[in-house]
């Protein structure tokens, strides 16, 4: 198959690798970045329109949307008006990330464990149901902030401040101009990803991710520092509870409000007294999450993304394999506070045979100048390791950080620490 990739990430890097691994398939990646290259062709063709008949004239088979920004812009509506192929949620359904607002009112119209909440557009409103409320509380952006849209508050004065600064559109812009106020879930939390088609679906091995930029969970959050699967703080009664609580009544629910749900619905859990409770969607993979699912997956990942497009993943076996995958993101010098100069990545030669087959880089951050693969990205790349646990894993994760170089390079030395507790 041709096969069009959308985005500039490890994530879409990561689905890159295992379908070019599968040695079938064209690839073209719209933008992609300065590995992705080493894959495929990268094109540059900003317009949807545009894009979607430079699809035609290429007889692009399948078309794979990595970031929520062009689900929500309505690129997966584009697609199929021209009669392509393509793997994602309509603009409509891609609301359930677009809109923090619309994906509680669907939890709660559809009896889906969640928070409990407000939804306002109000200041007083706001800190008059602030005022109600036990510590810690969490004040989310209604729109898309790239992950950063939700304080969770220390104090009442702190939660009412945050309010006031999004709803003035201080802090987010149009993105915070209405608001979600919810009660703090205090539990472990997990990434649960579901490839759906509107009718059917399939679940992936649970990950968690590490947000925060410090060892031990410690200053500001990030996009992810790591992230590790599959976890065993999940067991099969929870992945019973969240496709009997949670998918099924979602994948339904959409239906009935006429945007039946096709894609990746990625389905933040915080589990309380062995109960999952539902934090957020987002409606494509995570991003580190993506980097280790990928290559655990032993059914063809062309073939699972097709099959979620042509609405067939009845007919899909899934396969996962035996293993566990934990991925170290390399950031750069000043990540997440400013930006940080080019430097150029050298990436020594693995002489050890077991971990070379057993490892590997997904770039992101990263442009290619004079032949020469330079870090320009706040996260540049993720170091991915495999093992049959998840200490192996983690080690030849490590391990591998240790053969990448470029000025500033920085990484928590802790992932996956809750497993090995």
């Amino acid at each position: 198959m041709n096969i069009l990739i959308l985005g500039s990430g490890g994530r879409e890097y990561s689905i890159g690798l295992a379908i070019y691994k599968e040695n079938a398939h064209n690839l073209f990646f719209m933008p992609g970045n300065g590995a992705t290259s080493e894959l495929g062709e990268n094109i540059n063709i900003k317009d949807y329109n545009e894009l979607a008949q430079w699809a035609k004239d290429n007889s692009v088979d399948l078309t794979i949307v990595g970031p929520e920004a062009p689900l929500v812009d309505g690129v997966v509506d584009i697609f199929k008006e021209n009669d392509l192929t393509i793997f994602g949620p309509s603009a409509a359904a891609a609301q359930l990330e677009g809109s923090k607002v619309y994906m509680k009112n669907i939890l709660k119209k559809y009896n889906i464990p969640t928070a409990a909440f407000i939804e306002t557009t109000n200041e007083k409103e706001a800190h008059d149901f602030i005022d109600t409320m036990n510590l810690p509380i969490v004040v989310k952006a209604d729109g898309l902030c790239a992950g950063k849209g939700v304080i969770i508050a220390q104090s009442k004065d702190e939660a009412k401040d945050a309010a006031s600064d999004m709803l003035s559109g201080e802090s987010f812009g149009d993105a915070g101009t209405s608001i979600v106020v919810e009660e703090f879930l205090d539990g472990y939390e997990l990434s649960i990803f579901a490839i759906c088609d509107g009718e059917n679906y399939k679940v992936l091995p649970a990950a968690q991710d590490h947000k925060r930029i410090g060892d031990g969970d410690t200053g500001p959050n990030t996009g992810g520092m790591g992230a590790y699967a599959p976890t065993p703080l999940v067991n099969d009664e929870i992945y019973r509870k969240v496709e009997e609580r949670v998918i099924k009544p979602t994948l339904e629910g959409m239906k009935q409000e006429g945007a039946p749900f096709e894609g990746v619905l990625f389905i933040g859990v915080m589990v309380v007294n062995g109960e999952p409770i539902i934090l957020e969607y987002n409606v494509r993979f995570g991003d580190p999450e993506c980097e280790i699912l990928m290559p655990l997956l032993e059914t063809p990942v062309s073939e699972l993304f097709y099959k979620g497009a042509t609405r067939q993943l009845d007919k899909l076996d899934i396969k996962i394999k035996k293993e566990f995958g934990v991925g170290v993101v390399i950031a750069s010098e000043n990540y997440p506070y400013s930006s940080s100069k080019p430097a150029e990545i050298i990436v020594d030669e693995i002489v050890d045979e077991e971990l070379a087959a057993n490892s590997h880089i997904s770039y992101a951050g990263v442009a290619s100048e004079d032949g020469k693969l330079m870090a320009t990205g706040g996260r540049v790349l993720v170091c991915v390791g495999f093992g049959p646990s998840i200490k192996e894993a983690r080690d030849r994760a490590y391990e591998l950080c240790g053969q990448v170089h470029f000025a500033g390079k920085k990484c928590r030395s802790d992932i996956a620490y809750q497993a090995l507790k």
